[in-house]
C-alpha cells in the first residue's frame, strides 16, 4: 500500500476532505439547523466553525506524526493500550449501520430533485449507489480525489455566486431581525445537528499513509479543508435564513429566486456529486480500518487480503454488504433523518474525545491548550445531542468490556505458552 503512483498531495487532500465534509449535507444541514434554532442558527454555525479548528489541528498533528490506516483507533491504542484502541475502532465500524443510510438517503433526495423520481425508485437507486461505490474504490482513491478537488471548486463558486446575487434578488443585505429571544438550548441542538458537517476530519487520518508526505501535507490539507467548509456552511445558512420552512430543498428555492430558475438541475447535480464523494471517502476509510483491525487480529484474518491495486477488497465488499442490508432495513422501517444524524454524531463525539485524550499523551506539552479546548468542544456537543448520545454510550458499554476480556485472554494464552 505504498505505491508512489497512487499517493495524493496536500491540495488533493484538501479537496478530498472538503468534499467529504460538504458531501450530502451542504445544501441540507443549514435548512435543518434553521428549523431548529431560527436566526440563531447563524451563531451556531459560527461558534461550531471556530470551535472545530482546534480539533482539526490536533487530528492533523496526530495524523502527520502517526500515519496509520487505523486512524483514531491507532492514536488511542498508542496512548492507552490495545483494548482502548480496538474499542474506538469498533465504534467507528458501528457507525455504518446508521451513518451510511443517512448519507445515501440524503444523496437520493438530490437525485429525486434532479430527475423528479417517484418514491418507488428510492431503494433501487440507493442500491445502484452501492454498486458505483465498489467501482470507485476497486482501484484506490487517487483518481477520485482529483475529481473531488474539482467538485470542491465548483460547489464553492456556486455558493459565492449565490451570495453575490442574493442582495440584488432580495433587496436587502441583512436578514430581517428575529423577535425570538435568545435561548441556548435550540442553539446547542442546532450545533448537535451541524456537527455532522465536520464528520470526516478523522476519515483523512485513516488515509494518512496515502499522502506523498504526511508530515508536510496533512496539516495544511486538514486545516484548509476545515476552514473552507465552515465558511461555505455559514454562507449557505445566510442564504436560507429568511426562507419559509418547506419540506422541499430550500436551497433550490433560493437558487431559483436569484437566477430565475435552474435550481433543481444545479443544486441537484452538485448534491448528488457531493453525496457520492462523502460516501466514497467513508467507504475507503472503513475498508482500510477493517483491514487494519484484521491485521491486529480483532477481526478475522479473511479481511487481510489486498487486490492487485493494493486495495483491501474483501474488507471493501464487507462494508458494502452491510450498507446494502441496512439500506433495505431502513427503507422498510420508519426512521427520522434527524435522529439518525444525532446517533451518528454521538458516536463521533466519543471517538473525537478519545482521540483528544490520546493527544495529551502523544503530543508535546505545547499542544495542551488546543487539546483542552477540543475536549471542551466535545463535551458541549454531547450536551447538545442529549438523549441521542445513548446509542454511542450503549455501544461503548458493550464493546469496551468485551475487548478488554479478549485482550486478557490473549495475554493469558501468551503467558501459558511461555511457561511451557
Amino acid at each position: 500500500m505504498h505505491d508512489a503512483n497512487n499517493k495524493i498531495g496536500r491540495w488533493q487532500g484538501a479537496g478530498l476532505l472538503t468534499t467529504t465534509l460538504l458531501g450530502t449535507s451542504v445544501f441540507i444541514l443549514p435548512q435543518m439547523t434553521i428549523n431548529t434554532a431560527g436566526h440563531w442558527a447563524m451563531i451556531s454555525w459560527l461558534v461550531l466553525t471556530v470551535a472545530i479548528l482546534p480539533v482539526a489541528m490536533v487530528f492533523a498533528k496526530l495524523s502527520s506524526r502517526y500515519p496509520h490506516a487505523g486512524g483514531p483507533a491507532y492514536f488511542v491504542e498508542k496512548a492507552f493500550g490495545k483494548s482502548a484502541g480496538r474499542t474506538i475502532g469498533l465504534l467507528f465500524l458501528f457507525v455504518v449501520p446508521i451513518g451510511a443510510p443517512a448519507a445515501i438517503i440524503m444523496t437520493y433526495w438530490f437525485i429525486e430533485t434532479l430527475f423528479g423520481l417517484s418514491p418507488d425508485w428510492a431503494l433501487p437507486v440507493q442500491l445502484g449507489i452501492i454498486a458505483l461505490l465498489f467501482a470507485l474504490n476497486y482501484r484506490g482513491i487517487q483518481f477520485s480525489s482529483t475529481l473531488q478537488l474539482i467538485l470542491t471548486l465548483v460547489i464553492t463558486l456556486v455558493v459565492i455566486a449565490m451570495l453575490a446575487g442574493q442582495p440584488v434578488a432580495s433587496g436587502e443585505l441583512i436578514p430581517e431581525a428575529t423577535t425570538t429571544s435568545f435561548d441556548m438550548n435550540p442553539m446547542l441542538a442546532a450545533m448537535g445537528i451541524a456537527f455532522w458537517s465536520f464528520l470526516g476530519i478523522e476519515a483523512i487520518s485513516h488515509l494518512a499513509d496515502d499522502f506523498k508526505d504526511p508530515g508536510r501535507d496533512l496539516v495544511p490539507a486538514i486545516m484548509t479543508g476545515t476552514l473552507l467548509v465552515g465558511l461555505i456552511y455559514l454562507g449557505c445558512t445566510w442564504l436560507l435564513i429568511d426562507t419559509p420552512v418547506s419540506d422541499s430543498l430550500s436551497m433550490v428555492i433560493v437558487f431559483d429566486q436569484i437566477f430565475s430558475g435552474g435550481g433543481a438541475a444545479v443544486i441537484g447535480a452538485l448534491g448528488v456529486a457531493g453525496g457520492l464523494a462523502t460516501v466514497n471517502v467513508y467507504t475507503a476509510s472503513l475498508a482500510r480500518l477493517t483491514w487494519s483491525l484484521s491485521n491486529d487480529k480483532v477481526l478475522p484474518g479473511y479481511f487481510q487480503n489486498l487486490n492487485q491495486h493494493n486495495v483491501p477488497q474483501r474488507a471493501l465488499q464487507c462494508v458494502l454488504v452491510v450498507m446494502t442490508l441496512t439500506l433495505v432495513i431502513t427503507h422498510y422501517g420508519a426512521y427520522n433523518l434527524e435522529d439518525l444524524i444525532g446517533w451518528v454524531n454521538g458516536v463521533f463525539v466519543l471517538i473525537y474525545l478519545a482521540s483528544m485524550l490520546a493527544a495529551v499523551r502523544l503530543l508535546s506539552a505545547k499542544h495542551r491548550p488546543l487539546v483542552m479546548l477540543s475536549c471542551l468542544f466535545c463535551a458541549t456537543i454531547a450536551v447538545g445531542l442529549g438523549t441521542k448520545m445513548l446509542y454511542a454510550l450503549g455501544l461503548f458499554c458493550v464493546c469496551a468490556p468485551l475487548l478488554w476480556y479478549q485482550q486478557r485472554l490473549a495475554e493469558s494464552k501468551a503467558e501459558r505458552q511461555l511457561q511451557r
